[in-house]
């Protein structure tokens, strides 16, 4: 019995002494607002260890392209800086997709160092345009005048990947007017034909559209399918026009 007593003691000391440090610990250290900053033509995602437990996660975010990204929860920081004050950070990237349509995945494990900061503040994440990791604490933004960063000011797109972007609201808008240009061409060639086809497709899909018209080779619903091609193409070439002016 005086053998348990003295176990009991040992552990409940043990206890108290951890409880100490942790205490200890949590009273120097910080929790702040996690931001990232991404100034790569590569999206990318990241996470901070936890220094508590470094295989758990505490926070992190996804960001696109040359990008900032929300505030999320948390990261935890010496109040007061001191040398070797470092930040465990795993990141993944993605590759060009490849002609299968995959993409390459990279994850990889960063253990970066804090520089030097006067008090704890936001601790920003930063992915530069080669792909390197670096964090800064910081309660200013990358355009204020005192952002610690290397690179000042928030991500600039690129002309390369301006130009990407571009390309794809192109192929959008151009297939918008080719659908319009095909409707417009099979009604013209084969009225009855289409207005069957498209009321089936209204009658499943869009029964609003065809609640006031009494079937398909209803007159006034034909007039409503050339009346919606007309202003469809028109609209369709207008954005196109639009998109076509603002090239990179």
């Amino acid at each position: 019995m005086l053998l348990k007593h003295k176990i009991l003691i040992g552990v409940l000391g043990a206890v108290g002494v951890i409880g100490l440090v942790l205490s200890q610990y949590r009273g120097a250290h910080a929790s702040v607002s996690l931001h990232g900053v991404n100034y790569s033509d590569r999206e990318f995602s990241y996470f901070i260890a936890d220094p508590e437990n470094p295989k758990k996660t505490i926070g992190g975010e996804h960001i696109a392209p040359f990008a900032g990204g929300g505030t999320t929860c948390c990261a935890v920081l010496p109040w007061k800086w001191k040398p070797g004050t470092k930040i465990r950070v795993s990141t993944t990237h993605w590759l060009k997709k490849r002609p299968d349509g995959s993409l390459p995945e990279v994850t990889e494990e960063h253990e970066v160092e804090v520089p030097e900061y006067a008090e704890a503040g936001e601790l920003w994440v930063i992915r530069d345009g080669d792909g390197k990791i670096s964090v800064v604490s910081s309660n200013v933004q990358p355009d204020h005048p005192s952002w610690p960063g290397r690179i000042k000011g928030w991500p600039v797109p690129s002309v390369e990947y301006q130009r990407e972007r571009w390309e794809i609201y192109r192929n959008v808008a151009q297939a918008h007017v080719d659908a319009f240009v095909s409707l417009s061409k099979e009604f013209e060639e084969d009225p009855i034909k289409h207005a069957n086809e498209m009321w089936e497709h209204d009658r499943e899909y869009s029964a609003k559209e065809i609640a006031g018209f009494k079937g398909p080779t209803d007159p006034r619903y034909h007039e409503h399918l050339k009346k919606s091609y007309i202003e469809g193409l028109s609209g369709s070439r207008n954005e196109l026009e639009e998109i076509m002016r603002a090239k990179p």
